[in-house]
């Protein structure tokens, strides 16, 4: 039975000790190297050509994501497992553009580590579980934002939505309170409750969102004279 070829790389030695010792325990996954760098783990890959990196981000001369990049870059073939504190999507994220296979927390490793490898080695991708709900919740709380942003018009005035109708088609405060027969300063006030209530925070971006919705009408005929 063919074993996995792992190499590991993390600047903590007493880490590595403990992961080299339990993966010894596993009888197809053999430990061919070390690195304490990101850089001495590119070379290393090169030279001892293993199946699966075991990825620390934070090291010093090349971090864990440069170093994945580049071995990624050099061999597809080589896929990288992701070994690290950081439980948040922006390293999650980074790590995976990167090209890593899987993104395990070192708090989990006595318990995850042995699995992990085994899925990254056949192809698969490999994400703690824990990361996995957080993703998802995030994502979801993303959707329930931009959902809250896209009804906000229904939040509107009557006479809200006539100002932002006037403002989009490029009218200035002391034009649109003539017609409305209200004050500049009223206008101003209407502006300002509209951008806050649509989290709007330019002219052009009321513009957009007037005509998303189809308060303003664009003339395409006049677009193309």
């Amino acid at each position: 039975m063919s074993k996995t070829r792992i190499l590991l790389a993390d600047d903590h030695g007493l880490l590595r000790s403990g992961i080299i010792r339990l993966l010894r325990e596993v009888s197809d996954i053999e430990v061919v190297g070390e690195a304490e760098n990101g850089h001495e783990a590119v070379r290393k890959v090169k030279e001892l050509l293993p199946d699966v990196v075991v990825m620390d981000i934070g090291m010093p001369v090349m971090n864990g994501l440069d170093a994945t990049r580049q071995i990624r870059e050099w061999s597809e073939d080589v896929r990288v497992l992701v070994l690290t504190v950081h439980d948040n999507e922006e390293y999650l994220f980074q790590a995976f553009e990167a090209g890593a296979s899987g993104y395990l927390l070192k708090e989990a490793a006595d318990t995850d580590l042995i699995n992990a490898i085994h899925v990254v080695a056949r192809g698969d991708y490999f994400l703690y579980p824990p990361i996995t709900r957080l993703v998802v919740e995030n994502s979801m709380e993303r959707l329930k934002r931009a959902h809250q942003k896209a009804n906000n018009c229904d939040s509107l005035t009557n006479r809200e939505r006539e100002v932002l109708k006037l403002v989009a088609e490029g009218y200035t405060c002391r034009e649109i309170a003539k017609p409305l027969f209200i004050s500049v300063k009223t206008v101003e006030t209407h502006k300002a409750n509209i951008m806050e209530k649509l989290n709007l925070h330019r002219r052009a971006e009321l513009v957009h969102y007037a005509i998303r919705k189809g308060i303003l009408h664009l003339d395409m005929s006049e677009a193309y004279e």
